[in-house]
């Protein structure tokens, strides 16, 4: 797992490759022909996973596709044909592989960002809702939930992250017209970031990854526990949650240092950093 450099291996994948740069692991899914999400691509994604969770040097994971039309199909229907016909009661359940993985992925300590430049339909689109964040490309990225139009409903996150993000009518009017719509569509509902045209999705997403690779790891992590804990808590529960995530931050992070560095060098003061923190806080990491 960690070769001779003290370095993690992202190799032996099957689904896709993993490169990782200056803090950055571009992972592009290439399992042809139609880059279905079947068991062998969770078992990747899975492995990637303890990987990423133990790699401090990975700051931010881009999702994107070796297929031109297609980013991840969608699941694998064999998941689902063997499937008892009759029903489980709550106490029986257990959450589905497909369940267990994308909130695996969802959890990681890394920034994730889905670069969609194809159709993600299905398990696809459950898989980049999954991520941090979704950007995709005009005239080429198509979502779609289609699993009530097969007699069952999305499960792998589909339903639930979907209402959290884009509230409870928008998300039922996808789940059920499980028709497909595009990105600017996509962005209007919510259900992405931002549309971009194809030109411009791959310099605007390198961008911001190599931007927040910058960061310390702990902080990127510490928000988005954070975050990720606000969408459920009552908001005082959530406030509490921010302040212990600032403490696990300041503890790790060279944190107190740049703020010292500030005071002593009246850096809030100067009226030039203010008109340019986006360059200052580039330039504040040299403090460590």
């Amino acid at each position: 797992m960690i070769n001779e450099e003290g370095t993690m291996d992202y190799v032996d994948f099957r689904t896709f490759e993993a490169v990782a740069n200056n803090g950055v692991l571009t992972v592009t899914f290439d399992f042809p022909p139609v880059n279905v999400q079947g068991l062998p691509m969770l078992a990747d994604l899975n492995m990637l996973a303890q990987k990423l969770e133990a790699d401090k040097t990975i700051k931010v994971v881009v999702f994107q596709s070796a297929h031109p039309e297609i980013f991840v199909c969608h699941a694998d229907t064999n998941f689902l044909k063997d499937m008892s016909a009759k029903p489980v009661s709550r106490e029986e359940v257990e959450l589905l592989d497909l369940q267990v993985v994308l909130e695996r992925i969802s959890q990681l300590p890394q920034a994730t960002i889905a670069k969609i430049e194809g159709f993600a339909r299905g398990g696809g689109h459950e898989f980049a809702l999954a991520c941090d964040m979704r950007f995709a490309a005009r005239g080429k990225a198509k979502f779609m939930q289609m699993e009530v139009g097969m007699g069952i409903l999305p499960c792998g996150g589909g339903a639930s992250r979907m209402a959290r993000q884009v509230g409870l009518g928008r998300a039922l009017e996808i789940v059920l017209a499980a028709d497909d719509f595009d990105a600017d569509q996509a962005e209007a509902y919510g259900t992405i970031n931002r549309a971009l045209d194809p030109e411009e999705i791959g310099p605007f997403v390198d961008a911001l990854a190599q931007r927040i690779a910058r960061w310390p790891c702990e902080s990127i992590n510490a928000t988005k526990k954070a975050v990720l804990a606000s969408v459920d808590l009552p908001i005082r529960e959530a406030l509490r949650e921010e302040a212990y995530w600032l403490y696990q931050a300041t503890s790790q992070t060279p944190a107190l240092k740049r703020f010292k560095w500030a005071d002593d060098n009246e850096a809030q003061f100067e009226l030039e950093n203010q008109r340019n923190w986006p360059d200052m806080l580039v330039n504040v990491q040299e403090v460590k």
